[in-house]
């Protein structure tokens, strides 16, 4: 088992257009072979800035997901510029 730490920072107003975009991908996560659950947290000190915690049966079933189109049609942050940079991912092997 492996938990996903995705670390993201967001422009200034759209914290609720990332919030929205993320629900879409939570979603499409549900019955995607290996996932387990996904939580997202919020900084309570700097509001742009979020966490999501991913549960997945090993490393290769999440990079799996978000190399798939089902991710990637969720997944608009380009399209819509919500990102202030790129996203950091932390893997924590339990």
């Amino acid at each position: 088992m492996v938990t996903v730490g995705m670390n993201y920072v967001v422009l200034p107003g759209k914290e609720e257009t990332f919030e929205n975009a993320f629900r879409k991908v939570i979603t499409a996560m549900q019955g995607i072979a290996g996932h387990s659950r996904t939580k997202m947290y919020r900084d309570i000190d700097d509001a742009r800035s979020y966490v999501i915690l991913s549960d997945w049966s090993d490393r290769a079933a999440f990079e799996a997901f978000i190399a798939s189109d089902t991710f990637k049609a969720v997944a608009n942050w380009g399209r819509e510029q919500i990102l202030a940079g790129r996203p950091q991912h932390t893997y924590y092997d339990r």
